[in-house]
């Protein structure tokens, strides 16, 4: 089967979870012996093509398109080069990564008679009080639930973490609802490289991977590790990574002269496994409050949390429903991690507290490892969502419009 897989905001290689997302998807995709092409935006320095990843000729095939200015809201510009790909390749079916000011790839889809297939990570559906919702309502026409609807109509099959992020009416039929992944391949316990931190005699480490912005709640961390130090606890704290908070953060750390947290900044993807490998536990300290899209539920299919587990790491969290079902949660431990009420003061810390048994860490870290390998790799992901595709092609289109 050929597959065209439009994804044109994602910056690949990168290190942000949609560039790991659309990268993993097609890897795993080829890996299973299909003919895939990538359109996406190169990431590196100028753009070069060569900047793609550079695999086996089984493998992927990558093209350098993008969005104009990197703008996501402006995909639709591309349509013509995205459609003109799908002329060149003549592929059985586009995925493309859904967006609500996307569409090029289900256009260029019904250019070539392709079958298609919308990936949903974000909600389809306004939020109450959605700024956008008050903007659409204003142009009368609705243009952009309009849009985005008809790309919901449009797809022969959609893959989303979440039905609840659709539009109510779209069929259940056409639904595939899945977690998302991590490489179990390439994150494992054993994983070596150079390593972005310095343990100390004594000293525990516990990791966060992801985006510095309020709702990842990494300044949840920070509070919580300026308890433990207050206390003369043995964790520290590793946080990888970037974004709007790491300055703020940064300059709480230094005005309340913590010893015990360190900023790495951005890391490649490839150097993520070793760091992850050589930390004692992972934190998802997620703050839905904080994005007002998540009204909706926790939709999120984290990235991070996946990759603590492949790596044989316990995973501390808060318990929201959904990271429960994937800790395995029952009780306030689950068997891959321990979850803690965020609402209650001090929450974290005490999680943190919990951890100090080395026989407890190496239970949960192994029994998230298997976790990791049954459930929630990439190639799992892959083979669901081939399989999925294979049953859509074999039932005739719809006639949705």
């Amino acid at each position: 089967m050929r597959i065209l897989y439009a994804a044109i905001d994602q910056v690949v290689p990168g290190t942000l979870g949609g560039s790991t997302h659309v990268q993993a998807v097609a890897e795993g995709l080829a890996a299973l012996g299909h003919d895939v092409h990538v359109a996406v935006r190169a990431g590196a320095p100028n753009r070069r093509r060569e900047s793609l990843p550079t695999r086996p000729a089984e493998a992927a095939t990558w093209h350098d398109i993008g969005t104009p200015f990197g703008s996501p809201n402006l995909r639709l510009l591309r349509r013509g080069r995205v459609r003109a790909l799908a002329m060149a390749l003549s592929p059985d079916v586009v995925i493309e990564r859904y967006h609500n000011f996307g569409g090029e790839g289900l256009l260029a889809a019904r250019a070539v008679g392709a079958r298609t297939v919308l990936e949903v990570n974000a909600p389809v559906v306004d939020y109450p009080g959605s700024p956008k919702r008050t903007v659409d309502r204003l142009l009368v026409a609705e243009p952009m639930r309009r849009w985005r609807e008809w790309q919901c109509r449009t797809a022969d099959l959609i893959v989303t973490t979440d039905r609840a992020i659709l539009p109510p009416d779209t069929p259940a039929a056409k639904v595939i609802e899945t977690e998302w992944g991590a490489d179990t391949v390439r994150f494992h316990p054993g994983a070596v490289g150079p390593v972005p931190f310095a343990r100390q005699p004594g000293e525990l480490i516990a990791v966060f991977a992801g985006a510095f912005r309020a709702w990842h709640g990494v300044g949840h961390l920070v509070e919580a590790m300026a308890a433990l130090e207050r206390r003369g606890s043995p964790w520290r704290a590793v946080l990888i990574g970037d974004g709007p908070e790491r300055a703020g953060l940064e300059a709480r750390v230094a005005a309340e002269r913590l010893t015990r947290v360190a900023f790495t900044g951005s890391l490649p993807y490839d150097a993520m496994p070793a760091a992850l490998a050589a930390a004692d536990v992972g934190v998802a300290p997620f703050d839905p409050d904080a994005h007002a899209p998540l009204q909706r539920g926790f939709y999120w299919s984290p990235l991070k949390v996946f990759e603590y587990m492949a790596s044989g790491r316990p995973v501390v969290a808060p318990a929201l429903p959904r990271l429960r079902a994937i800790l395995g949660a029952g009780g306030g431990e689950g068997e891959a991690g321990v979850l803690y009420d965020r609402a209650a003061p001090g929450a974290l810390a005490a999680a943190l507290d919990t951890m100090d048994d080395a026989d407890r860490r190496r239970r949960l870290g192994a029994a998230a490892r298997a976790r990791a390998e049954q459930h929630f790799s990439w190639a799992a992901h892959c083979r669901a969502l081939a399989a999925a595709i294979a049953a859509m092609r074999a039932t005739p289109p719809g006639h949705a419009e």
